[in-house]
């Protein structure tokens, strides 16, 4: 019997688009698509029966201005990097109401991705399991003043401070102190008129009076701290990996080079070689896919995760800097070679572990979908 999917997206964008590809290809129907403006609006009927795919509510302006709009206010711009504390709320409130709906199987697990939308929540869950994570400050950050007193007390001289439930690289700070109290702090945020911009270009500020204001700004959503790290390098540029774990396989890797701290591909960050890092890395590369597989372990329903793998210098070891519950989105990248997804993107990946036959079945038939063990 064949299993309808619907995926809950935003109608057209690539997400949406790439996944129903992906569908087609594997000789599936074609998936409906369940708008998230619809959702939030609390006016929406689900198609009866088949399985639920939770894709990201982002990139589209009317569901960000429903989200983040009422904290907003007049002030309100797509652009604007503060809210993200109501947008969470937001998005969390209408996946729950959607698991609670009689008859509803969902494609992941929204108490999982409220731990993933919460760095705080998955670090000390990653810790907690044993999974290497960056030192993290911990607790509570109330401002600048606050921030600046908690390193000092701790040693931390290099820190990422992040929004509590950013993503894209949104508000990350990359903030470092020098030997006679110099400050310099660098992030794609654009301060103007005491309201926080997100930018494509990544700029830094060596001003007190400014990173305070930035800090300030972003506290109340909530902050991550976390030691900075130096990474492996690429060619002169700092490195580290994307890696898509699909049913408990990592199935994908890409590599991300920047000569900025921050490695997002929107920022001028760039994919690099693949071939160059495990060569780089040797005999330590299944370590390193082993890595980003025990984090997704920590996320047992869900069916695919993205992980941040953070290459120490020398590519001998890493840490786990993030989890993300939307991570797939790597266009024209193919599986790992020799590896379950070899040949096959990211959805086609995640496609083919659904229609996989059961271990007690000997061969699925007519792509029978079966919903992933929670």
């Amino acid at each position: 019997m064949t299993v309808r999917l619907t995926v809950l997206g935003n109608p057209g964008h690539r997400r949406v688009t790439l996944f129903a590809a992906a569908a087609r290809a594997a000789g599936l129907p074609e998936p409906a698509v369940l708008p998230w403006l619809d959702v939030l609006r609390g006016r929406y009927r689900l198609p009866e029966g088949g399985l639920l795919r939770i894709e990201s509510p982002g990139e589209e302006p009317e569901v960000d201005r429903l989200l983040r709009g009422p904290a907003l206010g007049s002030g309100y711009a797509p652009t604007r990097v503060e809210g993200t504390a109501v947008w969470y709320a937001g998005v969390m409130a209408a996946l729950r109401g959607l698991a609670a709906r009689p008859g509803v199987r969902l494609l992941g697990d929204p108490e999982e991705i409220a731990v993933m939308f919460d760095k705080r929540r998955t670090h000390a869950l990653l810790a907690g399991a044993g999974v290497p994570v960056p030192r993290a400050l911990g607790g509570e950050v109330t401002g600048w003043e606050h921030l600046r007193g908690r390193l000092a007390e701790a040693g931390l001289h290099r820190v990422f401070v992040k929004p509590a439930h950013g993503s894209s690289a949104s508000g990350v700070m990359a903030l470092e102190f020098g030997p006679r109290g110099q400050l310099q702090a660098t992030t794609s945020v654009e301060l103007a008129d005491g309201r926080l911009h997100n930018s494509l270009r990544v700029r830094r500020y060596r001003g007190e009076r400014e990173v305070a204001a930035i800090v300030d700004a972003l506290a109340p959503d909530g902050l991550h701290v976390e030691q900075w790290i130096p990474k492996a390098s690429q060619s002169g540029r700092a490195a580290d990996l994307r890696v898509v774990v699909v049913s408990g396989r990592a199935t994908h890797a890409v590599v991300r080079t920047s000569g900025q701290p921050m490695t997002n591909l929107h920022l001028g960050g760039a994919r690099g070689s693949l071939d160059q890092a495990r060569e780089a890395a040797g005999p330590a590369w299944p370590a390193l896919l082993e890595t980003a597989e025990r984090a997704a372990a920590c996320f047992p329903g869900s069916p695919m995760v993205g992980v941040d793998v953070l290459p120490t210098t020398g590519w001998r070891r890493a840490l786990v800097g993030e989890v993300n519950a939307f991570g797939d989105l790597l266009p024209n990248l193919t599986g790992l070679p020799g590896g379950p997804a070899e040949g096959l993107d990211t959805y086609g990946a995640q496609l083919a572990a659904l229609t996989a036959p059961s271990p007690s079945s000997p061969a699925a038939t007519d792509h029978q979908i079966t919903e992933p063990a929670r």
